[in-house]
């Protein structure tokens, strides 16, 4: 379960208080907004590399994870961590499906309230209304190059997972830079997505499986 909610909420992103070194307040929040919301209506695709850093109290080396990650409008991920094992998860409509070694596993998000809210959250950020979603408080935050969203939990069942995420948004295209989970325990996942592709042609097969 909290693997797939980790995986998830990758497509939260595409969004800190001054304690975040580097970055001040959105001078005008309303124009971000506005933005924000044309600049995502415009992306109808992504395809990435991705580099995922898990670090953990109990372990004084951070564990290190590479694969490739797809997007496609409305509500299709696909994410395949390929090294230094191999992990899929597929997000089609309201269905989610894992393969992790010889297991599968297919879960609907209509019979799961969690999972309900999680991809509520991704649509939100797609299309640029994360502003508006109940599960979170969100502030903006940014720098000549990027922004960064944080986002703090309010939402009984996200509240148990995360204390904030963080979100690195590239200033020139509003794409996702990183994605910093921050569990209660003080662990973080930070994901980075590299080589990014906007608006390319995916095949639906890349989405689909058996």
């Amino acid at each position: 379960m909290r693997n797939i909610l980790l995986i998830l909420c990758v497509m939260v992103g595409l969004m800190a208080q001054a304690q975040y070194k580097g970055y001040k307040p959105v001078a005008d929040i309303n124009s971000f907004k506005a933005a924000f919301t044309a600049a995502s209506q415009k992306i109808q695709s992504i395809k990435s590399d991705f580099v995922q850093e898990k670090n953990l109290s109990l372990l004084s080396e951070k564990i290190v994870s590479r694969g490739k990650f797809w997007f496609r409008k409305e509500n299709l991920v696909r994410m395949e961590y390929q090294h230094p094992f191999r992990y899929l998860m597929i997000i089609n409509g309201n269905n989610v499906y894992v393969k992790d070694g010889q297991k599968e596993n297919k879960v609907s998000t209509k019979s799961n309230k969690l999972f309900q809210k999680v991809n509520r959250l991704t649509v939100d950020c797609v299309q640029g209304t994360i502003f508006s979603n109940p599960d979170f408080k969100v502030k903006a935050f940014e720098n000549g190059q990027q922004y960064l969203v944080e986002m703090i939990p309010v939402a009984k069942g996200l509240t148990e997972f995360f204390s904030k995420i963080l979100v690195t948004v590239d200033r020139k295209d509003y794409s996702v830079a990183n994605i910093n989970m921050i569990e209660q325990g003080g662990d973080n996942t930070l994901i980075s997505f590299q080589q990014k592709e906007i608006n390319v042609s995916i095949a639906d097969a890349v989405f689909a499986h058996q």
